[in-house]
């Protein structure tokens, strides 16, 4: 029975290794393509797929397909479009040109299409799995999420050193132009992992379909769960779950341009520092912070309350933003980049948990899993998209492309602008959000 377990936090491994491998990475590459301009459309359109592709994919997970069945296929044409986005980076790159900007986000936009939908098809799969065989969801499940984590800083790390020099493969942290974190291979390798996975849920235990009582179209799709704006409490916190999603992709989008524009720093000690040559894996100590920070929550929520955990989380934003306004790669600006890594892990948790945990005690069981989708749909689905378009904007305006294909310019003003959007997104939660903790919160 154990070992069930074990393939479990296999398949969390991979679920989001696939994913690590070009998410926070993947605008080097888009700057050295020519679509550098366009990065906040890369990163708004997973959040556009998210407002429908999961729930339309669910629908079929319920009544068609078995989970852990779609989970593998889903992978499999995300895997596909991801090699298939490697392949025309390579054949631009022979031809001496740019990919054909168009049919590059087409197929990035069915890539992140089947992507997307996998995260809660792997979470239906792991915990159909536990409970058929008898296991605590409660318990056992999140010492196998968390591998998920891993999963994802592994292959920051591995594209991060991975490089492809004159056709010699080899891993560095030296300075080289041939390291997957700035070319079309971390989409290889992330497609390469997508098929992998694809097999290896054909050998998962079946998850039964279950038969549901017969739902209107609106339950099916969770409009119902919009009912849940007549109460004041509710609007408040779904509004500014929306606002607080516009933090969420910012610093996936633009931290490693902006780290990686240090290497053409006319300091020799910023543009050979080992943060602007290796963005990636700085990067990365805010996935390790994630990780780390989740073993806080039980204890703050009981301590000080849904709410107050929530405004951590928000002012950690400002902090997230703030410090990368001040800080450089090299010693010892590169400690703000750090504590920004840091602060990045109660950022994302704590009001991503404490905001699932107000939705589960605030709404009544028959829309309880849509109230849930919802609180999705307005942090990474609304709030996401519009607020990467809008730190698009902003930080098209402050910095420009010089000739070394770095995007350089007035970060620390776009940086500032984020941190004060945070900042006041925080003082208004603090004042209008009515909720009084009863010390059972946890």
């Amino acid at each position: 029975m154990k070992h069930l377990k074990v393939r479990l936090t296999v398949m969390n491994f991979l679920e989001f290794a696939v994913w690590g491998a070009y998410l926070t990475c993947m605008g080097n590459y888009l700057v050295k393509a020519g679509m550098g301009t366009e990065i906040a459309w890369f990163y708004a359109l997973q959040g556009i797929v998210s407002i429908f592709m999961p729930t339309l994919m669910g629908i079929v997970g319920d009544k068609w397909v078995q989970p852990q069945r779609l989970l593998g296929l889903c992978h499999l044409g995300a895997g596909l479009a991801m090699i298939a986005l490697c392949y025309m980076g390579y054949s631009a790159s022979v031809a001496g040109t740019n990919p054909n900007e168009a049919a590059f986000i087409a197929v990035y936009t069915v890539s992140v299409a089947f992507y997307m939908p996998t995260l809660a098809l792997a979470n239906t799969t792991a915990f159909t799995i536990l409970k058929d065989n008898g296991y605590d969801t409660v318990k056992d499940f999140p010492p196998i999420r968390v591998f998920g984590t891993v999963g994802f800083i592994a292959t920051m790390w591995f594209v991060n050193c991975a490089t492809l020099d004159n056709g010699t493969f080899s891993l560095t942290l030296a300075p080289s132009e041939g390291k997957f974190q700035y070319t079309y291979m971390q989409f290889l390798v992330s497609g390469v992992l997508g098929v992998i996975l694809f097999l290896y849920c054909l050998t998962l235990p079946q998850c039964k379909l279950v038969s549901k009582p017969k739902q209107s179209l609106a339950q099916t799709l969770g409009l119902d769960a919009f009912k849940l704006f007549k109460r004041r409490k509710m609007a408040l916190f779904f509004i500014f779950s929306m606002l607080l999603g516009m933090s969420l992709q910012v610093t996936n989008g633009f931290a490693t341009p902006f780290i990686t524009s240090f290497k053409g720093s006319t300091d020799p000690a910023i543009a050979n520092s080992f943060g602007a040559n290796n963005a990636t894996m700085l990067v990365s100590l805010s996935q390790v912070a994630e990780a780390l920070c989740i073993l806080l929550i039980p204890f703050f929520l009981k301590r000080y309350g849904i709410k107050t955990v929530m405004l951590i989380a928000m002012f950690a934003w400002v902090l997230r933003f703030g410090f990368f306004g001040l800080g450089n790669p090299a010693f010892p600006g590169v400690i703000l980049f750090i504590l920004s890594c840091i602060v990045y892990g109660v950022a994302f948790d704590f009001f991503n948990v404490s905001g699932g945990l107000f939705v589960d005690k605030e709404c009544d069981a028959s829309v309880r899993a849509s109230g849930q989708g919802l609180f999705m749909l307005m942090t990474n689905g609304l709030g996401a998209t519009i607020g990467t378009l809008a730190a698009g904007k902003i930080v098209n305006h402050y910095c420009h492309y010089n000739e070394g294909g770095y995007l350089v310019g007035d970060w620390s003003s776009a940086w500032f602008i984020f941190a004060a959007f945070a900042l006041v997104v925080a003082i208004a939660f603090m004042l209008l959000f009515k909720y009084k903790h009863n010390g059972q919160q946890a």
